[in-house]
């Protein structure tokens, strides 16, 4: 939030002399609920809500999980033959390269969902990223068309990152804005078991073809039938966007149907999304922002996207051995998400979030200690204690997040904010871990990394205020039931004198 202007505080001795008058200007400033100030959502319509978000968010993530699970494949097809690792750093560069364009998205449609409305940027990003997925899927080879192979997926590549630009930041905002304040990380935590989804999705069917085809298949065609699953999976999830109504909150800001005080009525006057006035007003908050993120980012695409080449480039087991482990560990982390963000609801987003950034902290070098060990059980172990503290993470942070802004600025603040960390921190992991441990020559750098990460997001909770239970800022209260509505109207009622 921006800081107050001092020129603008009211003088000490004036309030002195004229009580009356500034508890009228505070009263004015901060009025009192009316019952018709607070949401009463609509449970059909979150569940509807929800359930769009994130099978469009799995539909994302699918498409863009399925280059990080065939990236020695992907090295093998579009960059010359010679040294492995220089193939396997060629393909890593082109996965981060998405990532270099996501702040340009989100610096684009961020402040075009505050202007035009979440639902249609969300089918637009939607719509790109199936396009930018499937046409890589028709892609010739380096050996048929050269060094322009290369380029082509570069460019598709970036098509990828530039839609994903705003499909976090507009997918949270889309959800935190639809669900009731006091479960809102319930509700919120499904976004990221579509991300999940997603990513066991891409897994689940590159682990088949790895099983079913050979080295020569797998490179002559087999790596194309994900990337061409993309386009009608991308129907789908637009048919599915497609068919929901504006949030609540965003419906005020337009002079919609959703009700709010005449305090949230100057702050949710327009929306303007403008790029200068969040950085300009919200930059200690994007900082915040950027630093958890890309704590989360780090750990995130260390465990979910880089693991299985860890486990075949650097460790020697097959494909199919490090994604069927990935595989399971993901879905059991499936099966507990939604519970983490109902704790995340019960006892607030901090003590979730150090949870996790502790675990990383101090579990993730014994982990890969057991990864290192041969045999199933000490790896699945070893990926267990890192899911375990991610897990804490991804069911909180998709109701943390949009909590840090307001209405009118959320979903291009927080499109800025998550695609400049994610574009630094998260795109980069694989290849910076690669290269260190190619420098290096040590297989522990991973952890080393991850702690680093883990501490930085630390100090980044610690420095975060609780938002759990409580409305988003600029918006109007939202609940369940009429009564819980009634409730917080009579809780601000005046004690009777007698």
């Amino acid at each position: 939030m921006a800081a107050p202007d001092p020129h603008q505080a009211a003088d000490p001795l004036a309030v002195k002399r004229h009580p009356t008058l500034f508890r009228a200007v505070r009263k004015r400033k901060n009025p009192k609920l009316r019952r018709t100030d607070i949401t009463v959502t609509d449970d059909a319509a979150v569940k509807r809500a929800v359930k769009a978000a994130s099978l469009g968010n799995a539909m994302e993530w699918f498409d863009f999980g399925i280059y990080s699970y065939l990236a020695v494949t992907i090295g093998h097809v579009f960059f010359p033959s010679g040294n492995e690792t220089t193939q396997l750093l060629s393909s890593f560069a082109t996965f981060a390269v998405a990532f270099l364009v996501r702040p340009l998205g989100g610096m684009f449609f961020g402040p075009m969902g505050d202007k035009v409305g979440r639902k249609k940027v969300l089918a637009l990003t939607m719509i790109l990223m199936a396009v930018g997925t499937f046409a890589i899927g028709l892609i010739p080879s380096h050996e048929t068309i050269g060094v322009w192979a290369a380029v082509l997926l570069i460019f598709f590549r970036m098509l990828q990152g530039f839609s994903t630009g705003g499909e976090y930041g507009g997918a949270s905002t889309f959800i935190a804005e639809y669900a009731p304040d006091k479960r809102r990380g319930f509700f919120g935590s499904f976004l990221e078991f579509g991300t999940l989804a997603g990513y066991v999705g891409a897994a689940g069917l590159v682990t088949a073809l790895y099983a079913l085809l050979n080295d020569a298949q797998m490179e002559a065609w087999g790596w194309r039938i994900p990337f061409l699953v993309a386009g009608p999976l991308g129907l789908v999830g637009l048919y599915l966007r497609l068919r929901l109504d504006e949030t609540p909150a965003f419906q005020k800001l337009e002079g919609g149907t959703a009700h709010a005080s005449e305090a949230a009525d100057g702050v949710e006057s327009t929306a303007k999304g403008d790029l200068a006035k969040i950085f300009r007003q919200y930059w200690p908050t994007l900082i915040l922002c950027i630093c958890l993120v890309g704590a989360y980012n780090i750990t995130d695409y260390m465990l979910l996207s880089y693991m299985p080449t860890y486990l075949s480039d650097e460790l020697g087991y097959s494909e199919t051995h490090g994604l069927l482990i990935l595989l399971a560990v993901m879905l059991f982390l499936m099966t507990i998400i939604s519970q983490v963000g109902k704790l995340s609801d019960r006892f607030g987003r901090k003590p979730l979030l150090m949870t996790g950034m502790l675990g990383f902290l101090f579990l993730s070098l014994p982990a890969f200690l057991l990864i290192r060990i041969d045999g199933i059980l000490p790896i699945t172990l070893g990926m267990l204690l890192l899911g375990l503290s991610l897990v804490c993470m991804l069911g909180t942070m998709s109701a943390a997040l949009p909590a840090l802004f307001p209405t009118n600025v959320r979903y291009g603040s927080l499109s800025v904010g998550y695609n400049l960390s994610a574009s630094i921190f998260g795109g980069t992991t694989p290849l910076v871990i690669t290269a260190l441990i190619s420098w290096t020559g040590s297989n522990l750098m991973p952890a080393y990394y991850a702690m680093a990460a883990a501490l930085v997001g630390v100090i980044a909770v610690a420095c975060m205020k609780e938002t759990a239970q409580k409305p988003l800022i600029g918006s109007p209260p939202s609940v369940e039931t009429d009564e819980e509505a009634a409730e917080l109207v009579h809780a601000q009622a005046p004690e009777p004198k007698f």
